[in-house]
């Protein structure tokens, strides 16, 4: 599961790097290419609530398997497309095997260690190799383009699709038919079992047409009918989404998700979290290549420093998780970003050279691992076999499309012409300082599960699993 999500990572951050050489390639400019980034990673988010779903209603083996499936067929289209439409398609039908793949692997995860030392244990390996994908995304990127070529940064996750399949195949348990729940038990998907598929492709229509706003609003030649009309579409697909989901006879997220404070507050601060975070990475590519002129294998390089504070983090944080608690945890993490933020608006400003963003990418590597490990924590924290997937699917729906939106936000704002009376890295680091206070205070009201022993389940809900049992 951990090999899976560091593959679905890595394609999160890999493009980023290459992108001038796609649009050397196809002849397409910087307004183009931006669908290459945000097609996967608003794709992916805006169907992950359908993902999760689907895992709870038709098996997460079942459901796991076939999103992998799609997601190794839609890279190796993605590495031999012959023209940038059938790159951006590839691109989303990646984002569609990661949104019905991922929930089912986190689900799998939460459902085989009982909320306690060895969950916290497990969701710091699995946010650990989510982080390392994404800081190892820009340094691969850098080095195969550079050696082999860009369409290269697809085609080699093709093999390590197929050893997860594999490994899935021999090492999951096969799905068991659904028993009706413990007397009293209340599961967040009650009703007929059929999955909404209206309300999720609303709520992915919503941060792309937002984006394509946002970004449309940053170029000189995009006309403004289109950005007022995306604009209206947004927030036209956004309250859609709303009215069909309270409608619905078996929404995606069902009202009683909505009873569970601590989870709706763990995902309201995820995705302000990953928009500054999200923005951070971004941030280090643009100074290192548009600002200092650093070619592709430099700037992939340069960011190893990331990579690696990130797996020593890995290590520390189930301790520290254990021992402060996941609110405390997440607070140190905001904490963290924010001073990551702030070194980076310094160095813009002093138009320093790379290697002082290294301490920015420390504290980066410390406020995610902290505070992104943390809301896993307390998001997913109380689930039963019932509900796994829908918990699951929304903290990653919380996070891709909380940093996809937020690094529209920060950075189309930031770097938008208009504005360039004021150096746009200060700018958008700015933007995302005020989603982290926002993220702060919500935090710091969150009633966070204890870490240090298993809590006691809630009335009427069955516990997800005891040590030692298999449940997935």
């Amino acid at each position: 599961m951990s090999l899976l999500q560091f593959f679905l990572a890595v394609d999160v951050t890999v493009v980023n790097i290459a992108l001038p050489s796609i649009g050397d390639e196809y002849g397409v400019g910087g307004h183009a290419l931006t669908w290459v980034v945000v097609g996967y990673t608003i794709t992916g988010g805006g169907l992950l609530l359908l993902g999760g779903r689907l895992g709870d209603l038709y098996g997460r083996r079942r459901v796991l398997l076939f999103g992998t499936g799609l997601f190794g067929a839609a890279s190796l289209l993605a590495g031999l497309a012959p023209t940038f439409e059938l790159l951006v398609l590839a691109r989303l039908l990646q984002g569609a095997g990661e949104a019905v793949a991922l929930p089912a692997a986190m689900a799998t995860i939460v459902l085989l260690f009982p909320e306690g030392p060895l969950r916290s244990r497990a969701l710091s390996v699995w946010g650990a190799v989510a982080s390392c994908g994404l800081a190892l995304g820009f340094a691969v990127s850098g080095v195969i383009t550079a050696q082999l070529g860009w369409r290269w940064i697809f085609l080699l996750s093709v093999p390590f699709v197929l050893v997860v399949l594999l490994a899935a195949v021999l090492l999951i348990d096969g799905d068991r038919p659904a028993v009706p729940p413990a007397e009293g038990a209340a599961p967040l998907s009650p009703g007929p079992r059929r999955p909404g598929l209206g309300g999720a492709l609303l709520l992915t229509a919503c941060p792309l047409l937002f984006t394509l706003a946002v970004v449309g609003a940053g170029e000189p030649a995009t006309p403004g009918w289109l950005v007022a009309g995306a604009s209206a579409g947004a927030v036209a697909a956004g309250f859609a989404c709303v009215r069909v989901e309270a409608r619905a006879r078996d929404p995606l997220l069902p009202p009683r998700f909505f009873a569970h404070r601590a989870r709706v507050a763990a995902n309201l601060t995820t995705m302000l979290l990953s928009g500054a975070l999200s923005t951070s990475f971004l941030l280090f590519t643009f100074y290192l290549q548009d600002r200092l002129g650093t070619g592709p294998l430099g700037a992939g390089l340069t960011m190893l420093p990331l990579a690696v504070s990130l797996i020593a983090c890995a290590l520390l944080v189930p301790r520290l998780l254990g021992r402060w608690g996941a609110r405390a945890c997440v607070l140190a993490g905001i904490g963290f970003t924010a001073a990551a933020l702030a070194v980076i608006a310094l160095v813009a400003v002093l138009r320093a050279d790379g290697p002082a963003l290294v301490p920015a990418m420390f504290l980066i590597a410390a406020g995610m691992g902290l505070g992104i490990v943390g809301l896993q924590y307390v998001a997913v924290s109380g689930v039963t076999e019932d509900d796994a997937g829908t918990a699951s699917g929304v903290q990653r729906a919380a996070d891709q499309l909380g940093g996809a939106t937020g690094t529209a936000l920060c950075v189309g704002v930031g770097f938008a012409p208009a504005l360039h009376s004021v150096d746009p890295f200060v700018l958008a680091t700015l933007l995302a300082g005020v989603g982290l206070v926002i993220g702060a205070v919500v935090a710091g009201r969150m009633p966070a599960p204890p870490t240090g022993e298993r809590p006691g389940t809630g009335p009427g809900e069955r516990p997800a699993g005891r040590p030692g049992e298999r449940t997935g």
